[in-house]
């Protein structure tokens, strides 16, 4: 398509077509560079668009400023099944405890979980590693510079979040 012929269609089209075609979660501002527009517009596009996606097969998920475009979590049984992928992994206890207290508290360290849980977290961090729930988002500015977990998109799409705003209200220990 030309450039012209591109103009032609609105920026949320336009917009759309940019996350369709995206192989991973994309950043607003990439977004905008690429649609020659400023973060706003494209931040108002992106609105307009997830509210065109209620009651819909496809979602908007993000975090912080990256967006990408998936399929509704409600959709993910007939997806796996047409596409012919195994069930979903199943966590044990070990792994889901870790992960609601990664989800909460990131960016964390492995200290902090452990200090949390009481017991080594080592083994539960390499599966949710290598399952890819969470990843290493840095390191933290204290001794030893111990590295940083938070959650990943895939997090999102495992549990039908659009984002991590979703997550239940923790409840209060008072």
């Amino acid at each position: 398509m030309s450039q012209s012929n591109s103009r032609s269609l609105g920026l949320t089209a336009q917009l759309e077509s940019l996350l369709f075609v995206a192989d991973g979660p994309v950043s607003v501002g990439r977004l905008a560079e690429a649609l020659e527009t400023t973060v706003g517009q494209v931040e108002k596009a992106l609105t307009a668009l997830e509210a065109s996606y209620v009651d819909r097969g496809l979602r908007l998920q993000r975090v912080g400023n990256r967006v990408q475009l998936v399929t509704a979590p409600e959709t993910a049984a007939r997806v796996e099944r047409f596409l012919g992928l195994e069930a979903r992994t199943r966590l044990s206890p070990a792994a889901l405890e870790t992960l609601a207290i990664i989800a909460y508290r990131q960016p964390i360290t492995r200290p902090e979980i452990e200090a949390i849980r009481g017991v080594n977290s080592d083994s539960v961090l390499r599966t949710l590693l290598s399952v890819g729930l969470v990843e290493e988002t840095g390191r933290a500015q204290t001794a030893g510079r111990p590295i940083l977990y938070g959650t990943t998109f895939e997090f999102l799409q495992h549990f039908g979040l659009r984002s991590l705003d979703e997550l239940p209200p923790l409840e209060d220990d008072h």
